[in-house]
């Protein structure tokens, strides 16, 4: 190596050595000699920075001449103090002390001992405090990348900005190889490279040479609560199912396949809750569907939930067809309901628009076959079509944990063919589909695009709203669902992270202005893991001021000890909504357990639970008035004292007490707030005087009464907040 070549790359960096010990990066080959012309021709601390370099690395030893094949000496700075190191054949052993004192000879280096008696030891460093973690936003330039299958490697560095080195070593981490940057990688190593280094996936899939064929629409029926829509399609599969229900109303998402005899085609239908704590079960209904039914109660016409369920279907740009239902009813006014939608966007066929409206009854099956003929017209519109070959996508519309069955999720083929034996990844589970079912429970091999089928052999319970990937093998299934936790639990973190920070920020704020918050901790268990989800996001819009809802846990199955134990650990109760419970030992019998079925229960209970630990808050409410109808003026006993002035008044509403506090109003004006020194009826002291009575009053403090005046008296009382439920479901803790 040319020592003025070394002496140019090092110099320019020489002022980046302020602390510590600092290895330099540089250029030099395994066998490099340093020559004592560039250790003399340069400052000590770059030629140090070299040569610990060389030695830290494994390369040759340094010596001003001559090379030592068992000792080096490399002086090195640690903030302002100098020792001194030394390596020997094991660079790994540090050295004794009486070794580094021998080298201190040979060096001239002195060490000073401390003396026990005089010197103090070195003072402990300030706390300083970790900075403040910043919203997600701020944090992580998350973004999405797009990948397909067969990509290269430098397409992909290109698509997300990494470097091909750092990509390179990922790969080699989970056992991929690849020998340039121009090969191909598969869409699942693509997807797992892009989880490592931050960023979210979408994934491509080309239907270039595979067959594309006519698929059935999938058809998601969407409205208020309790405008049958669950009878609606009973009607049209000759079931019924809404009988069934608990409340009689729809809690979960059921998917079926529906004939049309006339035709020869069939439909696919996803029935939805139409409660308002089931938003996210709708919001994900009408991401998965072709078309959206909006079923509308002739006698009730636009409400809260048909609004929220117009709004789904616009985000996921769906066309909708609007099925009037009950138009068998007395009160049913179908035209009202057609101006109301009107007034809200809809441009209905009656009225030049496009948006196809069918009236119906449910009850008495009428109408429903123009219903199936507007949805075949809209299906021939769109030309729905889907790719059979090739590896399936599917769509998770809801998962469960059954005892015998183990983990089952309901899944939407939406692309390709879903076979029995197929290794798949499902968010961040994975397994080898054991069974497929039909949603009559018949076996079948295999399932074809707009199919809802229900699948066992995963190794725990989906996320519903998760898309169903097909991997080419066990070790790929189980590589991407490593990956896809990994990346999972760094946002889950992330996200608890920022929300205890926003939470002891908010805390901190309320006790400053005199607020304290209880904390209501809750687990929560039911029978299918969309309900759980829906359940606990109801649960959290029950928080208030007063009372923080916290979901500690939130999953599927019966309850079992390991959920008893962790509530009481916690002091939560538990919420068990569909499921069983296990025998409760006498060791958790402080562990409450709340059972329901039905939604709008559990939301009343939890509620008036809340409403129990509510501290509620203190307000000052007047408890009577008086007039001031005469005044009294009792002299001191000395002559420059000046006396004290009675109030002669009268109750004019409620009660007065002596223990209260009094405002005296003028004309509306408040001229003071104090206590009551004296308070007296017929010459005797009294506690309180009622309405009608009279009475003799004195104010600590002020003395300059005047007929007409009024008192009151305040009283201090805690008000306690109120749990309110809307005809729609939606329920609050209004303080």
């Amino acid at each position: 190596m040319d020592v003025s070549t070394d002496l140019t790359c090092l110099q320019g960096i020489q002022a980046s050595f302020k602390r510590g010990l600092v290895l330099l990066r540089v250029a030099a080959s395994t066998e490099s000699q340093i020559s004592s012309t560039f250790l003399n021709s340069t400052s000590e601390s770059v030629a140090f920075s070299f040569a610990r370099y060389i030695n830290g690395f494994g390369f040759s030893s340094l010596s001003n001449g001559e090379s030592s094949p068992n000792l080096t000496s490399i002086r090195y700075f640690h903030a302002s103090r100098e020792t001194l190191a030394t390596r020997k054949d094991d660079p790994d052993r540090p050295l004794s002390h009486r070794e580094r004192k021998k080298q201190a000879v040979k060096t001239k280096a002195k060490f000073s001992k401390r003396d026990k008696k005089t010197d103090k030891p070195p003072a402990e460093a300030p706390y300083v405090p970790p900075p403040r973690l910043e919203k997600t936003e701020k944090r992580m330039d998350e973004k999405t990348v797009e990948v397909f299958d067969g990509m290269t490697l430098l397409e992909f560095s290109k698509r997300t900005g990494e470097s091909l080195a750092v990509l390179q070593s990922i790969l080699v981490d989970v056992g991929e190889t690849v020998s340039s940057e121009f090969d191909a990688i598969s869409i699942d190593v693509a997807e797992l490279l892009a989880m490592e280094i931050g960023n979210n996936v979408k994934r491509e899939h080309t239907t270039e040479g595979l067959k594309i064929l006519p698929r059935p629409p999938v058809v998601t029926v969407m409205g208020h609560v309790d405008h049958g829509k669950t009878s609606l399609l009973d009607a049209l599969r000759n079931t019924s199912v809404a009988a069934r229900e608990a409340g009689g109303i729809t809690q979960h998402v059921g998917a079926f396949v529906v004939g049309m005899p006339e035709s020869g085609t069939s439909i696919t239908f996803i029935d939805t809750p139409g409660h308002a704590a089931f938003s996210e079960m709708r919001a994900r209904g009408a991401a998965v569907t072709d078309i959206v039914v909006l079923v509308v109660a002739a006698d009730d016409g636009v409400m809260p939930q048909t609004l929220e369920a117009i709004a789904h279907a616009r985000s996921a740009n769906v066309p909708i067809v609007v099925a009037i239902n009950k138009c068998d009813k007395p009160g049913a006014n179908p035209e009202r309901v057609k101006n109301q939608l009107a007034a809200e966007g809809i441009e209905l066929e009656d009225i030049g628009g496009n948006v196809q409206v069918v009236e119906v009854s449910a009850v008495k099956s009428t109408g429903l076959d123009k219903l199936e003929e507007a949805l075949l017209l809209q299906a021939v519109d769109m030309d729905l079509m889907a790719r059979v070959d090739g590896p399936a996508q599917a769509y998770v519309v809801e998962a469960r944990l059954d005892k015998g069955r183990g983990p089952l999720a309901t899944v939407i083929v939406k692309a390709g063919t879903l076979e029995s034996g197929h290794h798949v990844v499902i968010g961040c589970q994975w397994g080898k589909l054991r069974a497929i079912r039909d949603m009559v429970g018949k076996p079948t091999e295999r399932a074809t695009p707009a199919m809802p089928v229900e699948i066992e052999g995963l190794k725990g319970v989906p996320m519903a709203g998760d898309d169903v990937i097909v991997v080419e093998s066990e070790k790929r299934a189980k590589m991407l669902s490593e990956g896809r936790t990994r990346k999972y639990e760094r946002d889950r973190l992330l996200k608890a992270e920022e929300d205890r920070i926003a939470e002891l920020e908010k805390r901190e704020a309320e006790s400053e202005e005199g607020v304290f918050r209880v904390e209501l901790p809750i687990i929560v268990k039911s029978d299918v893991q969309g309900t759980a989800q829906a359940v606990s996001d109801a649960l959290r819009t029950l928080n208030s001021p007063q009372v923080f809802v916290n979901i500690v846990q939130s999953g599927v199955g019966a309850i079992f000890q390991s959920d008893l134990a962790r509530a009481q650990t916690c002091n939560a109760c538990i919420i068990a909504f569909n499921v069983k419970c296990c025998k409760i030992s006498s060791a958790y019998a402080r562990v409450k357990v709340f059972h329901h079925h039905v939604i709008y229960h559990l939301l009343e209970d939890i509620g008036n639970l809340i409403v129990e630990k509510a501290p509620g808050v203190s307000e000052l409410e007047v408890a009577g008035e008086a007039e001031v109808l005469s005044i009294f003026k009792v002299l001191g006993k000395r002559r420059e004292e000046d006396g004290v002035s009675i109030a002669g008044c009268k109750v004019m509403d409620g009660r007065v007490f002596r223990s209260g506090l009094m405002r005296l109003l003028r004309s509306g004006e408040v001229l003071f707030e104090g206590s009551c020194a004296s308070l007296k009826r017929e010459k005797q002291d009294v506690e309180q005087v009622g309405k009608g009575n009279e009475c003799g009053l004195v104010m600590g403090d002020w003395n300059d009464f005047r007929v007409g005046d009024v008192i009151q008296c305040l009283e201090r009382v805690v008000r306690k907040p109120k749990f309110i439920s809307s005809e729609s479901g939606a329920v609050r803790i209004e303080c």
